[in-house]
């Protein structure tokens, strides 16, 4: 018995002096783990700024002028005048359609109404004539009335045979198809050889004008209410609609460079979009703005007001709205709502509501930045 006591107690020391060494091991021996160091921001207090307040729409281009030339006389054509694709001047000629029977019908006409010229010229003479006999009872009345009448209708000859004229002329010049405009040509749609206006009036080619170029886009019933604010506060009347500075850009460029002004407001709004089209128009001297292009037009509303800027890249959006990151007094993260205005050229933002000038905003290492943890500035 004083044996299996003895073994007992040996092995409850062993049993504690492992538990003892275990609990060193685990709690005493234990290597600490290393602090993670704080995310590094760059923070910047909001500016205060002459800001231009500015709506922005998508828009299209579309041509100042565009003309489907088309085929008003049958015949073959003789021609194509032009390079597909060019520009041509006002006038240029274009296309020619078998005109030689049309100059024929235009001779025939022309000799139509000196026939008639010579009929007359008779019959007044004759008339004239009858007149002085009938003086001196060397002839009777009727003979009088009757070239009298004779003249009239001579006359009357004239001015039908003058108007037999004047079509043959303007079908002969159907078969000389020029240019209404300046402006840039598509590509012939039919081939010199073909009969043309057949009954119906061929499509030969389609000409645009594009200098100057209107650009047609909507705007909601919001920024529309904005625009007719602000157009009534610096005396502007419907007539004066030209008066209302446009700008564009391109989907390729960074900033609107291309100056214009309003040209034309429908008359009522879009009962299913709620939306009511405009057009501006714009100086196109070197042909960079093509019909068809999107492009985004931006209509001041408003006079430049002094308001808070902060770099567009800052303002960050979620299915709420617009916010910043912002720290406070302990270096720790706040979320921020705010409401924004336009954006300038160089991606300044203007701040409506929601920051204070002294805030201090996060505009770079956003990516690093939580809300309620705290963070290192540099």
């Amino acid at each position: 018995m004083n044996m299996n006591r003895i073994m007992n107690k040996k092995i409850g020391i062993i049993i504690l002096v492992i538990l003892i060494v275990l609990y060193f091991v685990i709690h005493i021996m234990k290597p600490k783990s290393p602090a993670f160091p704080l995310p590094k921001v760059v923070v910047q207090q909001p500016q205060w700024k002459m800001v231009t307040e500015y709506v922005i729409q998508t828009g299209t281009l579309v041509a100042y002028n565009s003309v489907d030339l088309v085929a008003r006389v049958e015949g073959y054509l003789d021609s194509v005048e032009f390079v597909d694709g060019t520009f041509v001047k006002k006038g240029t000629e274009l296309f020619v359609i078998q005109p030689e029977p049309y100059m024929e019908q235009l001779k025939a006409a022309q000799a139509e109404v000196d026939v008639q010229k010579a009929l007359y010229a008779y019959a007044k003479s004759e008339y004239g004539r009858q007149q002085r006999m009938y003086k001196q009872n060397a002839t009777s009345l009727d003979n009088v009335e009757k070239w009298l009448a004779k003249t009239q209708e001579t006359s009357a000859e004239i001015a039908k045979a003058t108007a037999n004229e004047q079509v043959a002329a303007i079908n002969y010049g159907y078969t000389h198809i020029q240019a209404p405009f300046d402006g840039r040509i598509g590509r012939h749609l039919v081939d010199p050889g073909n009969l043309v206006g057949n009954g119906v009036a061929t499509d030969l080619a389609t000409i645009q004008q594009i200098n100057p170029i209107y650009a047609y886009f909507n705007l909601n019933e919001l920024d529309l209410i904005k625009l007719r604010i602000q157009a009534s506060a610096r005396g502007f009347k419907p007539s004066d609609l030209n008066r209302i500075s446009a700008y564009l850009k391109l989907q390729n460029e960074t900033t609107f460079k291309h100056a214009g002004r309003m040209d034309f407001v429908n008359t009522g709004l879009n009962a299913s979009t709620g939306t009511l089209e405009f057009r501006a128009i714009f100086n196109n001297d070197d042909f960079t703005l093509l019909p068809g292009l999107f492009v985004q037009v931006r209509i001041p509303v408003m006079q430049p007001e002094k308001k808070l800027t902060l770099p567009d890249t800052a303002i960050l959006y979620d299915q709420v709205g617009a916010y910043v990151l912002v720290v406070d007094a302990n270096d720790i993260v706040q979320l921020k709502r705010i409401e924004i205005g336009s954006v300038d050229d160089v991606g300044v933002r203007a701040i409506t509501k929601g920051l204070d000038e002294k805030d201090r905003v996060i505009v770079s290492g956003l990516q690093f930045a939580t809300p309620h943890n705290k963070v290192e500035l540099t």
